[in-house]
């Protein structure tokens, strides 16, 4: 039977299913998705476990985190913060947020009203110079463009990514993953 991992825009996999592919015979199956289905698709049995970027609610759920992200804003290579090393949140104060506002951003001008869009679409907004974009540094590599570039935003919160899997689904495959992930060798008694 195959175990199905999906994962958010900027998780990485590939080292986890390389060691997976390396100690088991059962196949794997990687599963991009969109941030706004890492519930609905364990909900739905799409996937086994998903490396989500969290918070993913619910009381019916384990999790285990992974590892944090540094908050980058991704500027055309014309915008003035492209020169800078590090960016403050008072440096975002009049910018406009192709994504939306960060919480910890108080807006100094209104907002354009720009369309619900995908990063990397955003990205390719800011590169027009028309607003910026405020997200993960992964997320920022992944859709990474020549006329564009990331700066890391010091005062805003890390975002974290973790292994989420529902309660109901727990089993010998989904521990063995879960061995994997935490590092433990195949020798290990809890693999």
């Amino acid at each position: 039977m195959t175990l199905r991992i999906a994962f958010t825009p900027g998780a990485t996999p590939d080292k986890w299913a390389r060691a997976w592919r390396d100690r088991r015979s059962e196949s794997l199956e990687l599963l991009p998705i969109e941030e706004s289905e890492q519930r609905s698709v364990l909900d739905q049995g799409r996937a086994d476990m998903v490396l989500a970027r969290l918070p993913v609610e619910g009381d019916d759920l384990f999790c285990i985190p992974l590892y944090e992200e540094l908050p980058v804003v991704v500027v055309g290579l014309e915008h003035p913060l492209s020169v800078y090393d590090e960016i403050s949140v008072a440096d975002l104060a009049d910018e406009q947020f192709v994504l939306g506002v960060p919480a910890e951003v108080s807006a100094s001008s209104p907002q354009l009203d720009f369309p619900p869009m995908s990063a990397r679409d955003a990205i390719e907004v800011a590169a027009s110079g028309t607003g910026v974009v405020v997200v993960p540094l992964s997320v920022a590599r992944l859709h990474h463009r020549k006329d564009v570039v990331h700066k890391v935003v010091t005062d805003l919160p890390t975002t974290r990514i973790g292994l989420v899997w529902l309660k109901d689904a727990d089993d010998d495959r989904t521990q063995a993953f879960v061995g994997v992930v935490r590092g433990r060798t195949a020798r290990s008694s809890r693999e």
